[in-house]
C-alpha cells in the first residue's frame, strides 16, 4: 500500500472514530433567563466535569438566554429544549398547562424544584448621585427607573410585585399599592425586554437613575463592566423570587435524554452548585451555605408571593395577563 493510500485510510479511520464519538456524546439544551448566562456557564463546566467523572462519559451544554416568558413560549412552540431555568413559577406553569413539562413539575426536584432563589434590588450609579435608598425614593420626581417589561420577562414581574408589596408591608392596601406603583412606573422612560437589555440601556445607553434587577446582576456588573461602575441598595422589603427549573418532557421522550437531563438538574442540588449560585449572588437553597455567604446576602425583609398575592398564578391573572392592573396602570411611551 503507498503512503498516500496509508494516509488516506488513517485519516478515514479517525473521521470515522470522530463520528462516532459525536454521535455518543449526549447535548442537552438548557433554555434559560436573560441574566443567568455567566452562572449558567460555570455550572455547566462544573457539571460536564463532574458527569465524566461520575459516568465515564461526555456530555455537552447548550445554552439559550432570554427574557423568560418569551424563551417558555419559543419552548411551547417547538424550541427542543431538555431543561428549562426560569425565574419565576407562572413561565414553567405555562408549560405545564400545555403538556410541555410534567404537569407535577414542582414534585420532581426538592423545595418545590427550585434549587436557588433571588430577591430584586436597585442598582444605582456609582455615589448615590441622587440619594436612593428605598422603594419611596424611586417615585420622586426627577427619578428616572429602568425595569422590565413585566409581559417579556420575569425579571420584570418581580420588580412590579415587590414594588407593590413593598407598600403592603408597611401595612398599606391594595389601593395604595396601585398608587404607588402607578407612580412608580410615570418614571420609567422605557420597558427593557429582558434583565440584560434592562443592564445594557441603563450601563451603556446610560438611561435611568435607578435599575431595579435581580440581586445577582451586581456580580454580573462587576464582571463585564468593571467593579465601581454602580452601587447596589438594598430596600427594606422585597420579594422572594424562587428559580423553578423543570425537564421538559416533550423534548427528552423525543431524543431519550432524560437520565441525562434529571442528572443535570438535580446537580444544581449538591454544594458543588451550590457554592457556584453564591458566588454569583444567586441564594442557594441549602441553608448552611446560605448562612455561609451571610455578608454577601444582605438583610432584607422578604415576603412571597403568597402573602399579598395569593400564588404566582394569581398574580399573573390580576396583574399581568392582557386587560389586567398592568396594562391599566401603564401607558406606553
Amino acid at each position: 500500500m503507498h503512503l498516500k493510500q496509508k494516509t488516506k485510510l488513517a485519516l478515514a479511520v479517525i473521521a470515522l472514530a470522530a463520528s462516532n464519538f459525536v454521535a455518543a456524546q449526549t447535548t442537552l439544551l438548557n433554555v434559560s433567563y436573560d441574566v443567568s448566562r455567566e452562572f449558567y456557564k460555570d455550572i455547566n463546566a462544573a457539571f460536564i466535569a463532574n458527569y465524566k467523572k461520575t459516568t465515564g462519559k461526555d456530555i455537552k451544554i447548550d445554552q439559550s438566554h432570554a427574557g423568560s416568558s418569551a424563551q417558555a413560549r419559543a419552548v411551547n412552540d417547538g424550541l427542543d429544549a431538555d431543561v428549562v431555568t426560569m425565574n419565576t413559577t407562572t413561565d414553567v406553569d405555562f408549560l405545564a398547562g400545555n403538556g410541555v413539562v410534567a404537569k407535577d413539575w414542582t414534585k420532581k426536584f426538592p423545595s418545590n424544584a427550585a434549587p436557588t432563589s433571588s430577591t430584586m434590588l436597585f442598582l444605582v450609579r456609582n455615589g448615590n448621585p441622587k440619594g436612593i435608598k428605598d422603594w419611596d425614593d424611586l417615585i420622586k420626581p426627577g427619578v428616572q427607573v429602568v425595569v422590565v417589561n413585566p409581559k417579556t420577562g420575569g425579571n420584570g414581574r418581580m420588580a412590579y410585585l415587590a414594588a407593590w408589596g413593598s407598600v403592603r408591608a408597611k401595612g398599606g392596601t391594595d389601593a395604595q399599592a396601585a398608587e404607588f406603583v402607578a407612580k412608580l412606573y410615570k418614571n420609567v422612560p422605557v420597558l427593557a425586554k429582558g434583565g440584560r437589555d434592562a443592564t445594557t440601556i441603563f450601563l451603556q445607553r446610560n438611561i435611568g437613575d435607578a435599575l431595579i434587577t435581580f440581586e445577582s446582576e451586581v456580580v454580573s456588573v462587576d464582571n463585564e463592566f468593571g467593579a465601581g461602575k454602580v452601587d447596589a441598595i438594598h430596600p427594606s422589603s422585597s420579594i422572594v423570587a424562587e428559580n423553578p427549573v423543570a425537564v421538559v418532557e416533550r423534548t427528552v421522550a423525543k431524543k431519550g435524554t432524560a437520565d441525562q437531563a434529571r442528572a443535570y438538574l438535580n446537580f444544581l442540588y449538591t454544594d458543588e452548585a451550590q457554592e457556584i449560585a453564591a458566588k454569583h449572588a444567586i441564594r442557594p437553597s441549602n441553608p448552611a451555605i446560605l448562612k455561609k455567604y451571610a455578608s454577601t446576602f444582605k438583610p432584607i425583609k422578604l415576603f412571597t408571593a403568597a402573602d399579598y398575592f395569593g400564588s404566582f398564578s394569581e398574580a399573573q391573572k390580576v396583574h399581568f395577563n392582557d386587560g389586567g392592573q398592568f396594562d391599566k396602570l401603564y401607558t406606553v411611551k
